[in-house]
């Protein structure tokens, strides 16, 4: 492993056989029962038999709706269902995930999120054409809480194929959303779970991990659906700028396995781009307002990084939104990094 056992799950391996199937399709859900049939729908009309592919609905004791009614109606016994004794949270749910997959490839997906057509089929043949690779992964679409599409993630490379320099590019800033990236289990077995001291950014140490031992495999295709929501966990660590400080965990958890040089190249660059995102977030948060969200994000974009790029965005955003009280604490704080 390449974190303390005391902070990442030890994932055992499975006995190989001939029951064992290929594919390990692993279902998070909690609360969210209504777009649960959406995803279950993308992934059996592509599915091979049970044999071939394990699906499976791992619920987080949700008390809102009833995701077994769901796997019940449309899964009609080709999908299983897993509910919590009680709530345990998304990192321990995601856990149990990896731990009752029995394939060979896990592909973790969201119950709010989706797959296109091919992406089962696109990336298993990746695996078989590089047996050396450790993940491989797609383009992913954002999409509302509607299901309208917004935007598609950016393009690593032309052409499908192993990603050159990419434990660099990933350990600068996160790439890839969950349900675009299936992962060989025994990489699980070989390096564990992901690390329980973090909350926000848990999948992004674990890309910044994989790729530090692995190759990694692109798909140029957007195969896969990322739904964003305005009151998703996501939005909650945004307002409390928990976001960013879980970035700096991160990146004070990887430099215990990058190589030196490789992290002071990259640790600076990835302060900087978090810190960046984070003035963009408090532009956003300032102008719907939420000031107390937006000066969150400014006072945690300074202790990510004062460099002169930030120092300049972080005037020029409370010159033209922010209160005078704000101003001045915000030059407060730019003086104590800074010191």
């Amino acid at each position: 492993m390449m974190s303390s056992s005391a902070n990442c799950l030890t994932v055992p391996s499975v006995v190989n056989g001939p029951s064992r199937p290929l594919w390990s399709v692993m279902i998070p859900t909690y609360n969210c029962a209504t777009y649960l049939r959406e995803m279950l729908a993308s992934v059996l009309m592509q599915a091979p038999g049970p044999e071939a592919m394990q699906i499976e609905v791992v619920d987080d004791h949700s008390t809102n709706d009833n995701p077994e009614a769901v796997v019940q109606e449309l899964g009609k016994g080709r999908v299983t269902f897993f509910r919590q004794p009680q709530n345990v949270g998304q990192l321990a749910n995601f856990e149990t995930c990896l731990l009752r997959a029995r394939g060979q490839l896990v592909h973790l997906l969201h119950g709010d999120d989706a797959v296109k057509d091919g992406f089962y089929r696109t990336l298993q043949r990746a695996f078989t054409e590089h047996p050396e690779i450790g993940a491989a992964f797609c383009r992913h679409i954002f999409m509302d809480e509607r299901g309208q599409r917004q935007e598609i993630s950016p393009l690593e490379q032309d052409e499908p194929g192993i990603l050159e320099n990419w434990v660099e590019r990933i350990a600068e800033a996160q790439r890839i959303q969950t349900p675009s990236i299936v992962v060989r289990r025994e990489v699980y077995e070989r390096l564990g779970a992901f690390d329980h001291r973090l909350s926000w950014c848990e999948d992004w140490e674990m890309w910044v991990r994989l790729a530090s031992q692995y190759p990694v495999y692109y798909e140029p295709e957007p195969l896969a659906m990322y739904r964003r929501h305005s009151a998703s966990n996501s939005g909650r660590h945004i307002h409390t700028g928990e976001n960013i400080r879980d970035i700096r965990r991160a990146i004070d958890i990887y430099r215990s396995y990058l190589p030196n040089d490789l992290f002071e190249r990259v640790s600076p660059k990835a302060k900087r781009y978090y810190a960046l995102y984070a003035i963009t977030t408090s532009r956003e948060l300032a102008a719907n307002g939420d000031r107390s969200g937006a000066f969150a994000q400014l006072r945690e974009a300074l202790r990510c990084s004062v460099s002169p790029s930030v120092i300049g965005a972080i005037v020029g955003l409370v010159a033209r939104h922010l209160c005078s009280g704000t101003k001045r604490r915000c030059r407060r704080e730019a003086r104590q990094q800074s010191a």
